[in-house]
């Protein structure tokens, strides 16, 4: 953990630029980003702690519902193919490098673009939490219990960004999978080791057959299970493209090939996710009993128990590399997400370059504190539940952000309406879910409401009231010949690329390009052609 501190610091002079000291370099990267350098990037900030220790945690106390991260996975590989390509052409268009911006100027609105913008800070907080919960797990495996390995945590994410940006998370990455491949290896040759699948399922089905909660087990339990375990699927699946970090990944991409690339191959990181998921029965079938009520220490544990010290060193190592860079990358997203749609459309207009990245460093850190707040507040039984609730927050702005790379028809004030009225009965049911079992939490205590007796997720509850409220009231609102906003964009900036004529594209790319000559001071990667009136 110590070297790749060092690595995330030293990041800063990784093919340095000419000035870090921007948003388009600290924040994207200078969208440079070859096909291996974003491959890595991508799979390290989507597929982290919450693959290797969250959910396999929830297979191991819940059982089937747990694998609902391994289709709700596949399903974003071609979602992904589609919308992100065009997210990526329009930010290459104009120079967003947020959500929210792209919303401000789709649908003519600065203050929707604001909503949207805290809107995903907000959503970022608890998903954030999640990475910091399992290298908090993975330090309590070693001994080192109490709270302050969670701020020792804190402060190792915090020192790599706020120096070198979003390439400290990309050159990690690189480190991360070298060593989740030993992981993956080691965990196959430890369950064949040890009775394989087959001895694994048979006793996490016993186990599952003594415990009274009737939710739990190999299967889903009848059609009410099943209808929480598809929602459950759908919503995650919509969720993860308008978190402000999922599209952080994918604009510091060269081009819209490099998007296409890495979207088809996404599915060999599920194979890896749905390998972790079944290690909690595996975990189960061995006896292995979590650090406390933590159940984000099983794996950990597994590991520490069962694999020679040096092997399991590598792969406590790896768990906690995994926790680190999605961290990262999320506080990058959520801090570049207020610097541009608050600090500088609201605070400080005239903003330059420099102080926008001064802005994003520190706001990144406040960002941290804010998802150490969410797991001492919240507290749930799950680390899963913190992403889930993220996931109801964030869902409300598909309409926006999502639906908004399809088309421009609805309303800004009827957008801000269904945002909000999302946001409301979202947070209302969320408030009134209590955790199960006994001397749990009355309040915040899951992800899953009941609708005409129906196991429902939340998300997909105030995801449909936002979508009522945004259609009605777009037709009420254009019935009234209420002026609309201006769309900036165009519909051929949804397929622009690298060879744009709108931007100047010049050398010193990070991947695959020719670099500039010797004693030869390459400019940003990106210059906007003053072709537009402002």
């Amino acid at each position: 953990m110590g070297a790749m501190l060092l690595l995330g610091m030293s990041a800063a002079r990784w093919r340095r630029p000419q000035d870090i000291h921007n948003l388009e370099e600290w924040g994207v990267g200078g969208r440079a980003f070859g096909n291996w350098t974003t491959w890595f990037l991508l799979g390290g900030s989507m597929y982290s702690a919450y693959t290797f220790v969250a959910v396999p945690a929830l297979t191991y106390g819940v059982g089937a519902m747990g694998f609902f991260a391994v289709p709700f996975a596949t399903i974003t590989t071609p979602l992904s193919f589609i919308f992100t390509t065009r997210a990526w052409s329009v930010a290459h268009r104009h120079g967003f490098v947020t959500p929210a911006e792209f919303t401000a100027a789709r649908f003519g609105s600065r203050g929707l673009g604001a909503a949207v913008a805290l809107t995903g800070i907000a959503a970022t907080m608890p998903y954030i939490a999640v990475q910091l919960s399992a290298l908090q797990a993975v330090l309590q495996t070693v001994g080192m219990a109490g709270e302050w390995p969670l701020l020792a945590a804190v402060t190792v994410v915090a020192l790599c960004t706020f120096r070198s940006g979003l390439r400290a998370p990309a050159l990690l990455s690189i480190a991360k999978d070298v060593l989740l491949g030993w992981v993956v290896v080691a965990a196959l040759l430890i369950v064949a080791m040890n009775g394989g699948w087959s001895e694994a399922f048979r006793k996490a089905g016993q186990h599952f057959a003594t415990t009274p909660s009737p939710g739990d087990g190999l299967l889903l339990g009848g059609s009410a299970g099943q209808s929480a375990y598809l929602t459950l699927i759908i919503g995650s699946a919509l969720s993860i493209f308008v978190y402000p970090h999922a599209l952080t990944t994918m604009l510091a991409a060269k081009d819209r090939s490099t998007v296409q690339r890495n979207a088809a191959a996404l599915p060999i990181y599920c194979l890896v996710l749905g390998l972790m998921a079944l290690l909690g029965f595996f975990a189960l079938s061995q006896g292995v009993r979590p650090v406390g009520r933590d159940l984000n220490t099983v794996i950990p544990q597994l590991f520490h128990n069962l694999f020679p010290a040096w092997s399991s060193g590598i792969a406590l190592a790896a768990f906690g590399i995994a926790a680190l860079i999605p961290a990262a990358v999320m506080s990058i997203a959520a801090a570049n997400a207020f610097t541009r749609s608050i600090y500088r459309a609201y605070l400080r207009p005239a903003a330059g370059p420099a102080e926008e990245a001064r802005v994003s460093r520190w706001s990144s850190l406040v960002v941290k504190v804010g998802a150490v707040f969410c797991i001492l507040l919240l507290n749930p039984q799950f680390s899963v539940d913190l992403q889930l609730i993220g996931g109801v927050i964030i869902l409300q702005t598909i309409p926006a952000g999502f639906l908004g790379l399809l088309t421009g028809w609805f309303h800004r004030m009827a957008l801000l309406a269904g945002l909000a009225g999302g946001l409301g009965v979202g947070l209302v049911l969320l408030y009134r879910i209590p955790q199960p079992g006994p001397g749990g939490q009355a309040h915040f205590g899951g992800s899953i409401t009941t609708v005409a007796g129906w196991p429902v997720y939340v998300g997909i509850v105030a995801l449909v009231v936002n979508l009522a409220i945004v259609v009605l009231g777009t037709l009420l609102l254009r019935a009234a010949r209420v002026p609309a906003g201006r769309d900036s964009t165009r519909p051929d900036d949804y397929d622009a690329d690298a060879d744009d004529p709108m931007v100047k594209r010049l050398e010193n790319l990070l991947d695959g390009l020719p670099s500039s000559p010797a004693g030869v001071h390459a400019a940003p990667r990106y210059i906007r052609q003053n072709t537009r009136s402002s």
